[in-house]
């Protein structure tokens, strides 16, 4: 399997990259991994808890060769340079700010396509590789032929999610027209920027699609052959929470609510929900999830799903933070290790997923 067999390297330590490498290393054994290193770019002085955290918790910093010296002085050791990781890497996963991923493929990543398995980037690199939401999609992936893989943002993955449950049946395409209502939380509980004072409504930047939600469950569910009817649009709420969606999908053959409410019952990265309130959602998370997130895909309100004249199923889900994209990065890395394995080594996450909250 490689140089050193499970060699994962994680670019980034932000709100995705920070959870990814403690996942990474707490899951270490029982996924098969041999050792993960971290690349940190800026050797900023607020920043050092958090890389010494990491680094007990088993992964390893490397930096840029000419920023060694900066972080020694701020009493961190660097085991190795960034290129060397990238070098010695069998999966690189890119968990920098958006675009940047992009820049990093055409810099850096493109140079290793003959030592290295393969490269995930994040959320809104489009265009970055095929896109992939666990459980939706896995059979487009391609041995060989997939080097890049785009892991979508967290709304997407809600959107793919309810869109495979309630609409795709069997393999059958029951969807006449699906919209979506993205309300976002301001932004993460670890970011001190980006704060909104009162409800701030988002462009349609997409004619076609509204906004990217939309536009990347189209292009998701294009890798399996799938024209989908979607529509999306977001507005941003003066909380730090969670995101809410408000869905609404038109069928062409008429459901039941009890139909609806089984199969979400039955999908075991669907949850469900008696609370109305985004708070109490969270607290669970805070309380019972893998520092504080849910992996599965989506919160469904229970108390909000309806079924409008037979064809029209409508309600209100919340989305887990970033613990979706956690969990489709870990199986992603897992997949280009081993294709044929990698479903029985993504499952040690499974205690993770909550069939109710």
């Amino acid at each position: 399997m490689g140089k050193d067999k499970g060699v994962i390297h994680v670019v980034g330590t932000g709100t995705i990259g920070e959870p990814l490498i403690g996942l990474l290393c707490s899951f270490k054994d029982p996924a098969g991994f041999s050792e993960i290193t971290f690349h940190k770019r800026s050797p900023l002085s607020r920043d050092v808890p958090k890389i010494r955290a990491l680094i007990a918790r088993g992964a390893q910093l490397t930096v840029d060769e000419d920023r060694m010296k900066d972080f020694e002085n701020l009493g961190l050791k660097p085991t190795m340079t960034h290129e060397e990781a990238l070098a010695k890497a069998d999966v690189v996963v890119d968990c920098t700010p958006s675009g940047v991923g992009i820049s990093n493929k055409n810099v850096f990543y493109e140079k290793y396509l003959s030592t290295t398995k393969g490269f995930i980037a994040q959320g809104s690199e489009f265009g970055f590789g095929k896109m992939y939401a666990r459980g939706i999609n896995d059979e487009a992936l391609e041995v060989g032929k997939d080097r890049f893989i785009q892991v979508v943002s967290c709304n997407t993955h809600n959107l793919c999610a309810l869109i495979n449950t309630i609409a795709l049946v069997d393999g059958e395409d029951n969807l006449e027209e699906a919209r979506f209502l993205c309300i976002r939380r301001s932004n993460d509980i670890s970011q001190v920027k980006g704060f909104v004072p009162s409800p701030e409504v988002g462009k349609h930047e997409d004619p076609v699609f509204g906004t990217h939600h939309a536009r990347d469950a189209y292009h998701l569910f294009r890798t399996k052959a799938l024209e989908l009817n979607l529509w999306s649009s977001a507005l941003k709420v003066n909380t730090q929470y969670m995101h809410c969606i408000y869905f609404t999908l038109k069928l062409k053959r008429a459901v039941t609510k009890d139909e609806v409410m089984e199969r979400f019952r039955v999908d075991d990265r669907i949850s469900l929900t008696k609370k109305q309130s985004a708070g109490e959602v969270f607290s669970f998370g805070r309380d019972h999830g893998y520092f504080g997130r849910i992996l599965n895909q989506t919160v469904i309100v229970e108390p909000t799903v309806e079924v409008r004249k037979g064809h029209e199923v409508i309600g209100f889900c919340f989305t887990p933070q970033d613990g979706n994209s956690l969990l489709s990065s870990f199986s992603a890395v897992e997949w280009f290790l081993d294709p044929s394995t990698y479903v029985d080594r993504s499952s040690c996450l499974k205690q993770y997923f909550f069939s109710e909250v």
